[in-house]
């Protein structure tokens, strides 16, 4: 529970972004379609969280880096959840979209 919290609270060991997107990691963001129109990272695919369910086929590759984004965090650590219940091995939650485009 206490690593659990951690990870929450961003205390848990530090990603390196930059070194995943040299690994050919994929960035999706969940956020909604005219979020996503209305800025986005440049190379990133968007699948809705709430239709990721219906989309997953659109990730084809489950050991390939995933860096998941929305506007704030919540979304994409919903979306990190899920991806690794379906047996993505390699999921990362990125956070809100603004600051990971910085940290790459």
């Amino acid at each position: 529970m206490l690593s659990t919290l951690k990870q929450l609270f961003g205390f848990g060991p530090k990603i390196d972004f930059t070194e995943l997107l040299k690994q050919n990691a994929l960035i999706l963001d969940v956020r909604t379609n005219n979020e996503f129109k209305a800025g986005n990272i440049k190379k990133s695919i968007n699948i809705p969280v709430d239709v990721l369910h219906k989309n997953i086929n659109k990730l084809k590759d489950k050991n390939r880096p995933i860096v998941t984004c929305c506007a704030s965090g919540a979304r994409s650590g919903m979306a990190k959840r899920y991806l690794k219940s379906q047996g993505y091995t390699q999921v990362y939650n990125g956070g809100g979209w603004k600051s990971l485009q910085s940290k790459i």
